[in-house]
């Protein structure tokens, strides 16, 4: 039986409860034998946050409940520049070959999936997780999703509730200094809380 690995990467500038239901409804559907939780270093898709890496990935820490075997990489953060889903596909195909690798996404980011670099080939190298949020549309959703099996991916659907949680939203709260405790894991708001993290 073949090993069962979910990437779980995003700029994580801070993880929050979106991000926790989401690896939470893959890992429930996927049963993996591992997990690996992958900060960015420079994201293609969004302009790159001022948090340091060190403290992106104490954050990330908040993930560790989910599951029994779960490796936060640094990979990406080392490499430095910009990261791109392919590249990281293919370093983690070379270290485990014969490995079924499940990569979790929302359905908002699912919908401008063929903008992504080099999509048809992340197609071959993984398997979509998608969540959909509460009370969405399917129709687009799965319009997409049927373009996107014809062009040889494989994407399986997550059950389970979404948080409709902005990493943005949470930033601009903190630097009002107002209450962000009901978006974000209690370890992360500890540690925005300790280093004064997004206060101008």
């Amino acid at each position: 039986m073949r090993q069962k690995i979910i990437l779980f990467g995003g700029t994580f500038d801070p993880p929050h409860n979106g991000h926790m239901c989401l690896l939470k409804a893959a890992i429930d559907e996927v049963q993996p034998q591992l997990v690996i939780v992958m900060p960015t270093g420079t994201p293609p898709h969004k302009e790159a946050g001022h948090t340091s890496a060190a403290l992106r990935i104490s954050m990330c820490k908040c993930f560790l409940q989910l599951f029994h075997n779960i490796i936060i990489s640094n990979d990406e953060i080392e490499r430095g520049g910009k990261s791109y889903t392919v590249d990281t596909l293919k370093r983690l195909r070379e270290k485990y070959a014969d490995a079924q690798i499940f990569l979790p996404i929302g359905s908002d980011m699912l919908l401008s999936f063929t903008t992504w670099r080099s999509w048809q080939e992340i197609l071959k190298l993984a398997t979509l997780v998608v969540h959909c949020r509460q009370k969405e549309d399917m129709q687009p959703v799965r319009e997409y999703v049927k373009m996107l099996e014809n062009e040889g991916g494989d994407i399986v659907f997550a059950n389970g509730e979404i948080e409709v949680v902005s990493s943005t939203e949470i930033r601009e709260k903190a630097a009002a200094g107002e209450d962000i405790s009901a978006l974000v894991p209690p370890c992360t708001e500890k540690i925005i809380i300790k280093n004064n993290l997004y206060k101008a």
